[in-house]
């Protein structure tokens, strides 16, 4: 069950806006900073995208239909049932936390890795998880703006002028520079990831930062954390069930469903953490607790699932089938070299 190093770091980081919080000049500082880092974050995405891959992954369109519903239809149903558990077992700010939770869109990385390791469909993953990042820039707003209204915690109408500034413009940017910088980009994955995950620990200083000074953190004891986790796993698991039974009865194939699956249960930290931080203001820091729980949650169970999968005998007999039809191959195109390597008219043209 791996921990994920970042999360670490968030947490390292939060303990940092604990101890020493951003106040005046410096918190008027940090807040342009982590304006400015996210419209950055969101204009690297944009210049990542590859449209031409996007538009190929359509044809395989009734699976990226169903990680879409799965993202933002049946999570934000879920996500508004759990109003029942208020105030038995959550506050309301951890409640709009958890709402916010099943409103962002889906990951892109993790996704593809776990596909990966149980021999599901890669590339379909690949689509999916793009998909659902580019439709979240729009769709997970204005999902915000109908779901938590003005009880969001300070999101109002302005933070929809804000989303469209400081990621929706960027982001397009990114896309309409694409042709020219995207090779650079490309060529410095490595270090613009560096910058990525920094950026998001700047905006998760900033918005603990501003939570401290306004003295949220109060409202969280130990009894309230430990319900919030307990709903978390059982809402992963719900969607966990959901994606891969649905998926089933929908008749797609064993490598369709587990890309389903991994790409329809999961929330991507990276796009919801710079979410929160326009959206909640000073009160982003309780937005994104559960979100930031949710994400190591479901990397650990989902990387025992993954292993699992690898190992389910469909899998192997797959495995064992492609290899036999490699083997078959190869000794067909045997007498077929030797035949060009004796007829001196085969290499011609």
């Amino acid at each position: 069950m791996p921990i994920d190093p970042y999360i670490l770091l968030l947490l390292g980081t939060v303990g940092l806006a604990a101890l020493l919080p951003a106040r005046g000049a410096a918190a008027d500082v940090a807040s342009g900073a982590s304006t400015a880092a996210i419209a950055f974050l969101f204009f690297l995405y944009g210049a990542r995208l590859s449209t031409r891959e996007a538009l190929d992954g359509l044809k395989h369109w009734r699976l990226h239909l169903t990680v879409l519903a799965c993202t933002f239809v049946v999570f934000p149903l879920l996500g508004t049932a759990a109003r029942g558990l208020v105030p038995v077992l959550l506050t309301e700010p951890l409640y709009q936390g958890l709402l916010f939770l099943t409103l962002v869109p889906s990951t892109v990385q993790s996704s593809i890795a776990f596909t990966s390791i149980a021999r599901g469909n890669v590339p379909a993953a690949i689509c999916a998880g793009s998909f659902s990042s580019l439709v979240g820039i729009v769709v997970t707003p204005l999902l915000a703006a109908a779901l938590l209204g003005d009880s969001g915690g300070g999101f109002s109408a302005d933070s929809l002028v804000k989303i469209v500034l400081q990621l929706l413009v960027p982001f397009v940017a990114g896309q309409v520079l694409r042709r020219w910088i995207g090779g650079f980009v490309a060529r410095h994955r490595k270090v613009l990831g560096y910058v990525d995950r920094g950026s998001i620990l700047l905006v998760v200083y900033t918005a603990f930062s501003e939570g401290m000074v306004q003295g949220i953190w109060h409202r969280v004891g130990p009894a309230r954390l430990a319900a919030l986790l307990a709903v978390e796993a059982v809402l992963l698991t719900v969607m966990l069930a959901l994606t891969w039974y649905g998926a089933k009865a929908l008749r797609f194939g064993r490598a369709d469903r587990i890309a389903i699956q991994f790409a329809g249960s999961k929330k991507s930290l990276a796009s919801g953490l710079p979410m929160a931080s326009v959206l909640f203001g000073a009160h982003a820091s309780l937005a994104v607790l559960p979100l930031m729980l949710f994400h190591q949650m479901q990397l650990m169970v989902c990387a025992v699932i993954a292993k699992r999968r690898s190992h389910d005998p469909e899998a192997q007999a797959e495995a064992s089938a492609a290899a036999g039809a490699g083997a078959v191959d190869a000794v067909a195109a045997a007498p077929a070299s030797r035949s060009s390597a004796t007829d001196p008219g085969t290499d011609r043209g």
